[in-house]
């Protein structure tokens, strides 16, 4: 039986900030894994591929503020540091 995997114990090396900034990065990328898990059916972000993170981005936080969208792509340079990926997204 397979475990779900934990998104908060994968970024828990490059967590920085306050409580609620590390609540902020975990929220975000569970939403950002969930969506990618719907439409590729890649469940761990060891799977992803640029172009998963950048339709995220493109598609699903198309009608949302820019304060929102920069938040999010906090979160992903957040992921892909963790990834040791070298993943670059227009802030």
């Amino acid at each position: 039986m397979s475990q779900p995997f934990d998104m908060e114990l994968f970024l828990a090396g490059v967590l920085t900030g306050s409580y609620a900034t590390r609540q902020r990065y975990v929220r975000q990328a569970r939403i950002i894994q969930a969506e990618i898990a719907d439409r590729w059916q890649r469940k761990t972000p060891w799977g992803w591929q640029r172009k998963h993170v950048e339709w995220f981005l493109d598609h699903h936080l198309a009608e949302r503020s820019q304060a929102t969208q920069y938040y999010y792509r906090l979160t992903v340079r957040l992921l892909s540091l963790r990834l040791a990926k070298s993943w670059t997204f227009s802030l």
